[in-house]
Order: structure tokens, then sequence, then C-alpha cells
């Protein structure tokens, strides 16, 4: 059988080739690092998390926390390794990011049906190929997709918060606490009274920011990623309804005017992550603002926030419910550049187009996961969306379908219920010829069984 080229190791090229390989297709998955470094790598590992270490709610009343035990139902491997470097998040998952990309490196270089080559690719290749270039998409490469699609490539702006050394937190002014008390109390949390936030919130949006490259002149923030500073910008309290929200974070029986949490970034917990504070403000800057914070007087910075150009085609126009594109049948697309925006949903993306493209290779009729799933909502929102408003879109709801009528309170619990009801008879079918690598091959193990698992819920 030709083997399956895949562009680009993040977590969606990983994941579909992980899902191929399974299935006995052989893949060579082509990366550039460390030849080359797009903006805002730091490794050359794999599945490298260049933003946040969270992986966000692991709650079924979440859209998202429903579409990671969707990925577990159909064997993925970003569940697998996110699940097997836990740090503690409270609620959410979050994950040891070096101990993460290393575990998903290792399944790639192990897996006997992977051929890794790492250099980097400047055309469309012939034959069937996914396309997980990632959002940073090198310029050879995204010239080739805008003559392909015809179309000038869509953009907009992410942005990643700072990382400092728990050791540099004054911890006479932080406290531990998670929000409303839910989980254990995982966040170090930094309270500000009305004194403190005004005097930070006026440095915050005078602060001066990074020069902007001439084709960030007309920036496109998205929305989900927003730097702090922007978000500031907004209005005095539009911190204090987001990032920055007191609720739940009482100190002593009072609420803070505002609370800054920070959450950890690695297994040891010498690193925490302050979080929602993406930003575009000079390293200088940077340090001089947030050390107003409260408890971050004297804060070491292991790495400054930083802001990039985040690339994706106009999907509605250019691939189908399989990620399959429109023009040529044998080329997917997956991960960020698809249209999807999150972790998650990029990894979502690259194992459902790798199931796609393996059913087609195996000449077995597609799956279609629908629209009462969270990872069949996400197909078919990127591919049937208004072209001309097209933008990315983290797992939601919103986009769900639901056939019966339930009451408002209801309505999350029953969306949550009837997609992996749907999903476990899905991945039934779907899972027939996946083969898990045996334990002494790869340190990772399938998940446990459903039930058992919403059982621990």
């Amino acid at each position: 059988m030709e083997p399956v080229k895949i562009i680009g190791a993040g977590l969606a090229g990983c994941e579909a080739a992980w899902q191929l390989a399974c299935r006995n297709i052989p893949v060579i998955l082509y990366e550039m690092r460390p030849n080359a470094y797009p903006p805002a790598f730091h490794t050359d590992q794999f599945a490298e998390l260049v933003c946040s270490n969270s992986l966000r709610s692991d709650s079924l009343k979440n859209a998202v926390g429903v579409m990671k035990e969707e990925m577990r139902q159909l064997n993925s491997l970003i569940m697998s390794a996110a699940d097997a470097s836990r740090v503690p998040a409270g609620s959410a998952l979050a994950v040891d990011r070096q101990s993460f990309s290393a575990k998903v490196t290792e399944a790639m270089e192990k897996h006997p049906f992977i051929q890794i080559v790492r250099e980097e690719v400047k055309e469309i290749p012939q034959g069937p190929t996914i396309i997980a270039a990632g959002p940073l998409c090198a310029d050879p490469l995204a010239k080739a997709i805008q003559e392909f699609t015809g179309q000038e490539a869509l953009h907009f702006f992410d942005a990643a918060a700072p990382i400092i050394e728990k050791d540099s937190i004054d911890f006479e002014k932080a406290y531990y606490k998670s929000r409303y008390d839910k989980g254990e109390a995982s966040y170090i949390n930094c309270a500000m009274d009305a004194q403190q936030y005004e005097a930070f919130y006026n440095e915050l949006i005078h602060a001066q920011c990074a020069n902007l490259h001439e084709f960030e002149k007309d920036p496109k923030v998205f929305e989900g990623c927003m730097p702090v500073e922007e978000m500031a910008k907004r209005g005095y309290q539009t911190l204090l309804f987001g990032p920055l929200k007191p609720v739940g974070l009482e100190k002593e029986g009072e609420r803070p005017v505002a609370v800054v949490q920070l959450r950890q970034d690695n297994v040891s917990a010498t690193m925490y992550n302050i979080v929602g504070f993406q930003t575009h403000l000079t390293w200088p800057e940077q340090k001089r603002v947030f050390s107003m914070i409260p408890g971050l007087e004297n804060a070491k910075f292991v790495r400054y926030g930083v802001m990039h150009r985040n690339s994706f085609i106009c999907a509605p126009l250019v691939i189908d419910e399989q990620y399959r594109t429109k023009k040529r049948q044998d080329l997917f697309f997956a991960g960020q550049i698809s249209g999807v925006e999150g972790y998650v949903e990029s990894a979502a993306s690259g194992l459902s187009a790798a199931v796609a493209l393996a059913r087609q290779l195996q000449e077995k009729e597609p799956v279609l996961f629908g629209t009462q799933t969270a990872m069949g909502s996400q197909a078919f929102y990127i591919s049937h969306a208004e072209p001309n408003h097209f933008q990315p879109m983290n797992a939601n709801f919103g986009i769900f379908s639901l056939k019966e009528k339930v009451r408002k309170k209801d309505r999350k619990d029953v969306l949550a219920k009837n997609a992996l009801a749907i999903m476990e008879e899905k991945a039934q079918l779907v899972n027939e010829d996946f083969t898990w690598l045996e334990a002494n091959d790869f340190s990772l193990q399938p998940a446990a069984p459903l039930e058992q698992r919403l059982e621990q819920q």
C-alpha cells in the first residue's frame, strides 16, 4: 500500500499518523523542526503545546469535555498522552507539556508503520496526503495551498501567556484555591483590591506592545485567545468579567476586586502560567506590568508571552465533512489550518481525517459521526458555515443538533449523553481494524471502558 504522507507533527498530524499506523497503513510523517522553527515553537518535540498547557474542561457539561470522551472511545493517542501527563488543574485537564510531547514523540518514533522525515515540505505531495502543517505553516507550503485553493489565505492572531517560577511567588500574598472550591485547590491566586487593580489596569492599557510586522498591521484577533492588553482596552470592567473574575475565589471570607490565577505547568510544579494573560507586550513591559500583581513583585519569568499569526483555509469552500478536499479525493486537511480552533479540536480533526482516509483506502463505506456528537458537529460546522463570515470556533454545544425537546436545564446533560451513546456505537465500527501497540513496545495504554470513566466524573 502506498504510504500516506502527513505534513506536520503537531497534535493533528501525530493523531492522524497514529490512527493510520494502528490500522497497518504505512505513514511518512514530515516535520520541519529542527531544521527550521516556526514562530512560537521552542523544541523539536512533536505535539508541542505552544500556548497554554490546558486542554480545558474535563466535565461533560462542557462540549470540549464531551469531545475528549469521544476521542478516548476512538483510541486517541493525544488523549492517552494527556491523561498520562496530567497535572492538577481542578476540573480541567492540564498537562506537563514536556512529558506530554515526549510521550507523543515516543509513539511516533516507535511505531513500525511510521517513518519520520525531518525536512520542510514546500509543495503539496501527490498520493494520499493529510496537510496538518498548523497555523504557522511555512511560506512555501502556504503559497502552494493558496494556489491549490484558489483564494487568499485567511488569518487571525493568537497569543501565549507567560510562565513563571513558582519559587519566585510571594505566598505571603498569594494563596491556593480553585474557583468555588471545585476540585482540589490547585490554582495559585493573586488578589487585588480596588486601588491595586486601578493602578495595574492603567499601566496595562498604556504599556508598549512589540513592533508589528507588515502583515500584522491590521490583525484579526481571535476572540478566544485575545491578548490581555487588548481585552483591557475594551473597558475597565472587561477583565473583571474575564480572566480576573473574583467570583468564587474569596480570600479569608472576603471577595477581592480582581484575582489573577496561575495554573501549574509541569509535573514537578516548579512552573506556573498566568491564566488568560496571552499578550503582545514587549518583554520588558511584561516584566514591569505583571510584577505589579500582588505576589508577583519578584516573579522570575521562564517564558514571556508572545503573539503570532495563525493561518487557516476557508474550510466551507475547500473541504467536506470528512476533512477531504473537494478538488482532490486523496487530499485532506487537519488541525488549525483546516479551520478548527484549540488543542483538542485540532487533534479531533486529525483523528477524523485519518479514519476517513483509512476507510477510503480500504474501500469501506465512510462513517460520519453526525451533528449530535462533538467531533461530528465540528466537522459539519467548518464544512457548512457561511464562507464570507467563516471564523474558527472552539467546540461548543451551540453547534450540536438535538432531536428531542428537553428543558433548558437538562439540555447539556442530554446532549452529552446522546453524543457518547452515538460515538460508542460508531467506535465499535471504526475500531474494528485498530491495533493498539503492546505494552512492552509503548508506554501508553488505551483508556478504561467508557462506563468506568463516567463513574469517576
